[in-house]
């Protein structure tokens, strides 16, 4: 297992990763009154929406129309009844709703915002300074689900694999997979302590503790990987920083099996581009897919040879 951390070492040590917020702090506001005049949901929606587009706020209908549905108990706006969407809030709702529209206004994430967020069916808490998952990551887990069926029906078994996920985050892979793979297990590290934590927070809300084992570990540390429980992987599966071409010289020799990747839609020619010059490695880039903008965002790559 110390291989993996050679290996995923230039894949964890980039400097960021798209669409995640890894430090957000709001200043201090101070909350008005209700406002006058607007007592109804769908007013309430139009209202914010047009403050937030005036202040340049992305998403601002989107995010309106969360805060709001929130506050009423709602997944989405447009889950309501008509009739909530007409009806006069309460003091204590308007209130509410204005409280976590000023922190809109101030760029806080809207997942931060109602502290949670679906991924796959899946109801997941949401906290700073944890990565929140994007859509696109939905298709990662559904790529990865697709290849265990797959396998599963050529060996005429149900599909049991032993998954490592590097950097976890708030779980949302890992805890998609276990809830859609009932006989599969799950090792999940971060070297993050608040994304263990939030991990560990998720599984337990969704009966899914008894088998994934967190693991608080930064994967770039010598010797990190012989404390890993269960022995060899089926498969890796990372949503990791940016992977930089100069940075791939550093990848180990060997790997187990497989490795589902997300990266920046310009990676895969390199990616491909270099295994091919390292044919040593025994590694090859099986599968590219493109995301829900079709954009090339997922890489398959498979170990080919001893």
């Amino acid at each position: 297992m110390e291989l993996w951390g050679r290996m995923l070492w230039p894949l964890l040590s980039g400097p960021g990763r798209r669409g995640g917020i890894r430090g957000w702090a709001f200043s201090s506001w101070q909350p008005h009154p209700p406002l006058a005049g607007l007592s109804s949901a769908t007013e309430l929606v139009n209202h914010w929406t047009r403050v937030f587009e005036k202040k340049g706020v992305p998403e601002a209908r989107e995010s309106s129309e969360y805060i709001v549905a929130h506050v009423l108990g709602a997944k989405t706006f447009q889950s309501l009844r008509p009739a909530l969407r007409t009806q006069h809030l309460t003091s204590q709702q308007l209130q509410y709703i204005q409280e976590l529209s000023s922190r809109r206004l101030q760029r806080m994430p809207v997942q931060y915002i109602l502290g949670e967020w679906d991924f796959q069916g899946l109801s997941l808490k949401m906290v700073p300074p944890v990565f929140i998952p994007r859509p696109e990551t939905e298709e990662l887990v559904e790529w990865v689900l697709e290849e265990v069926a797959q396998r599963s029906h050529a060996v005429g078994s149900p599909g049991s694999p032993l998954i490592l996920e590097v950097g976890c985050g708030s779980g949302a892979i890992s805890l998609s997979l276990l809830s859609q793979l009932p006989q599969s297990r799950v090792i999940a590290v971060d070297k993050g302590e608040a994304a263990i934590s939030l991990t560990r927070e998720n599984a337990q809300r969704l009966w899914l503790q008894d088998r994934i084992w967190i693991i608080h570990l930064d994967v770039t540390s010598e010797g990190s990987w012989t404390h890993l429980p269960w022995g060899p992987v089926d498969l890796v599966v990372s949503n990791p920083p940016y992977v930089f071409h100069q940075d791939m010289e550093q990848l180990a020799p060997e790997i187990h099996r497989s490795i589902f990747l997300e990266v920046d839609p310009r990676h895969p020619e390199l990616v491909s581009s270099w295994l091919q010059s390292q044919p040593e490695l025994y590694l090859n880039l099986v599968a590219v897919r493109k995301d829900f903008c079709g954009r090339p965002r997922f890489l398959h790559i498979r170990r080919s040879g001893p």
